[in-house]
């Protein structure tokens, strides 16, 4: 396999895009540092332990045959990692636990964009 080349079953692409994150009333904006389908790594200014749900809502600008269109992509995820940033905050892995079909497809279609010759699952 090419150096450099993602094995992961769902790639993922480092790109910031517009991302909100919220537990229960208390939200957070911020961007992703990057995504797949299944999930976001992004950095967050207060700690929030792992295995703690949240909702997310992400901005996606997909590129269709009559120009770009932004999608919104709604789900549930959980926190599998939350580290220290040596310059303050928190980086933190979320796990999409609970996303639709309809809205995997819509990050598949955004990330095909970028990976070229890959399989987007």
């Amino acid at each position: 396999m090419p150096k450099g080349r993602e094995r992961r079953v769902h790639p993922r692409i480092d790109h910031k895009l517009p991302i909100k994150v919220a537990i229960d009333k208390y939200g957070f904006v911020t961007s992703t540092k990057n995504v797949s389908c299944v999930g976001a790594y992004c950095h967050i200014t207060k700690y929030i332990p792992p295995f703690t749900k949240v909702s997310v809502k992400l901005s996606l600008p997909v590129a269709t045959d009559h120009g770009k269109k932004n999608y919104t992509v709604e789900c549930k995820g959980v926190l599998v990692r939350t580290e220290d940033e040596a310059r303050g905050g928190f980086n933190i892995a979320i796990f999409f636990n609970n996303i639709k079909e309809d809205e995997k497809k819509k990050i598949s279609q955004y990330l095909s964009q970028y990976l070229t010759h890959q399989v987007i699952a």
